[in-house]
């Protein structure tokens, strides 16, 4: 299964990849009503970089270990799960300049589910409304976070603030 999710930003690629090398960027992204906890991280973004968190399945935790296999800076990066939930999940985060001070973000995963074809055709809808809900909410992250380092740096009355972000997940499309 394929799914694709992309923003522009008013913000340089070098500012919006920037914001994903942040030691926190991992926290900062992960909505609250994830049940998701980070249990270590070695590295930042580059290739050999490790990630493990624990998710919530039903009643239970499972743990998920993502490697970074690809790292370009102000390209991309590809994290791709070695233990986890998934039969497959390679995650390429893409950073395209469109300009001075425009750039898009796409979050490209290639992923199946255990069980085979029939689980995948049964899910796919499901999974996709998730996922949509999950890059919608990251994406808007990123974005705020993004406007307040301008303001920041621009010296604007609404800078250092603290950024919430809330929401539903309804009403994206893809």
């Amino acid at each position: 299964m394929q799914f694709l999710y992309a923003s522009e930003f008013h913000a340089p690629v070098e500012a919006l990849f920037s914001f994903h090398e942040r030691p926190d960027a991992f926290e900062l992204l992960t909505p609250h009503w994830s049940g998701v906890a980070l249990v270590r991280r070695t590295g930042g973004l580059e290739t050999g970089a490790e990630v493990e968190i624990e998710i919530p399945l039903g009643p239970f935790r499972r743990r998920w270990l993502a490697v970074h296999t690809e790292y370009e800076k102000n390209r991309l990066f590809t994290d791709e799960q070695r233990e986890g939930p998934f039969a497959r999940w390679i995650h390429s985060h893409e950073f395209t300049p469109l300009g001075t001070n425009r750039s898009r973000l796409t979050d490209r995963v290639d992923l199946a589910l255990p069980g085979g074809p029939l689980v995948n055709l049964a899910a796919a809808l499901p999974v996709r409304l998730q996922l949509r809900r999950l890059f919608r909410y990251r994406h808007e992250v990123t974005r705020r976070h993004l406007e307040a380092s301008a303001a920041a740096a621009a010296g604007s009355p609404g800078a250092g603030r603290r950024l919430g972000v809330a929401g539903s997940g309804s009403g994206a499309t893809d």
